[in-house]
């Protein structure tokens, strides 16, 4: 009989694979810890937790992220923790139902091979862009990290992205570069901080600023692609990797934890790409990771979250260019029919330019459109 997942394998690999996603994780987690006032130790430990089970449950590198329109509305707009606590529950109880109901796989089935491969592309393009931008605060460094961690992946022996953060690190001192700052923060020492229960008005917040912009991309990059890349990397031991469990597991995260003062979080393509792609195949990258954020949450005085913050952006943000070049480039993107090219284009090109929900609609026009126009040319040979 078949099993799904992997054995646990608790080797350099794996922790290198632990550490791939950390370029998107850690300068949203400071970001809503250090700009968006919410208590550290709560956001580290939730993370963690949904880590751990995620592990245990999945026996694969599949990933815990940080949900992005939540945390991006949050930096600019300064909502209260009461709100973002109350957009969890909201989201969480909208995805255990798509996930109960099995709705979110009626959806999966009916999303086009051409629309899903232009979903990867656009996402991994919109990852390069954000780690360009990291990058850019220091040239030097990122160049440095990017080539020393693809000349160190050639080597199973060495941890590729330790090596780099640690160089990146040292060279941040040396040269008095950006790193991820804390400012003014100051340590919460609770284990967790239960937020007040939101007002009317902060429950209408949450759902226009935060649950209605954070589900279209939960549904099309967190579940559906996600079980889509789960696929590929591991076929027959990702077959419980399903848009319906997916679904379950981020709702289920969100609902239990987003009141004890969490960030709502969701699982990812591209941070499968980057797990993946630095090492991890089992279930014990995430453990490791999940295991190492509560060491760092326990951590007296707050030094936990000050040693994340002393990793330079650049180096997070060479990390995140080659995560996003694994994910954007896949055998799907170039095993398309000629005719299914433009539909590629458009759902990347909106993906990037909007958002993965608005892509994934206008990639399923533009497939329409094209069934269209190739039924209408019957001696047309789409090879």
């Amino acid at each position: 009989m078949k099993t799904t997942g992997e054995r646990f394998a608790f080797t350099l690999k794996e922790t290198n694979g632990a550490l791939g996603d950390i370029g998107t994780l850690l300068p949203l987690m400071l970001g809503a810890i250090v700009i968006g006032g919410l208590a550290p130790m709560p956001v580290l430990l939730g993370f963690a937790v949904f880590y751990i089970t995620t592990a245990v449950y999945y026996r694969l590198p599949i990933p815990v992220q940080p949900m992005k329109a939540v945390a991006a509305a949050l930096l600019v707009t300064g909502m209260t923790p009461e709100t973002v606590a109350a957009s969890g529950v909201l989201i969480g109880i909208t995805l255990l139902i798509l996930g109960w109901t099995g709705w979110i796989n009626r959806l999966a089935r009916l999303v086009p091979q051409s629309v899903l491969a232009g979903l990867q592309l656009g996402l991994g393009v919109a990852l390069a862009l954000m780690s360009l931008a990291l990058m850019a605060s220091s040239p030097l460094i990122a160049v440095v990290t990017l080539v020393l961690v693809l000349a160190l992946l050639k080597s199973p022996r060495f941890p590729a992205v330790l090596i780099g953060l640690a160089v990146a690190m040292v060279l941040a001192q040396w040269l008095n570069v950006p790193t991820l700052s804390l400012g003014s923060f100051t340590a919460n020492a609770g284990l967790i901080a239960v937020p007040a229960l939101p007002s009317l008005a902060e429950l209408e917040q949450a759902v226009s600023t935060f649950v209605l912009p954070q589900l279209s991309l939960t549904l099309t990059n967190a579940i559906l692609l996600t079980a889509l890349v789960a696929g590929d990397y591991f076929g027959d031991k990702a077959t419980h990797v399903t848009p319906a469990r997916l679904s379950l597991s981020s709702g289920l995260a969100n609902l239990a934890l987003s009141p004890l003062g969490a960030f709502p979080m969701c699982h990812g393509a591209g941070g499968l790409a980057a797990h993946h792609r630095f090492g991890a195949r089992s279930g014990a990258a995430p453990l490791i990771l999940g295991l190492g954020l509560i060491a760092f949450a326990l951590l007296p005085g707050g030094l936990g979250i000050t040693l994340l913050a002393a990793i330079p952006a650049a180096g997070l943000g060479a990390l995140l260019l080659i995560a996003a070049w694994q994910l954007a480039v896949t055998r799907r993107l170039f095993d398309g029919k000629p005719s299914c090219w433009p539909v590629i284009a458009v759902t990347a090109a909106v993906t990037v330019v909007i958002d993965p929900f608005w892509g994934l609609v206008m990639g399923g026009c533009s497939e329409v459109v094209r069934k269209s126009i190739v039924s209408r040319l019957p001696h047309y040979r789409d090879t």
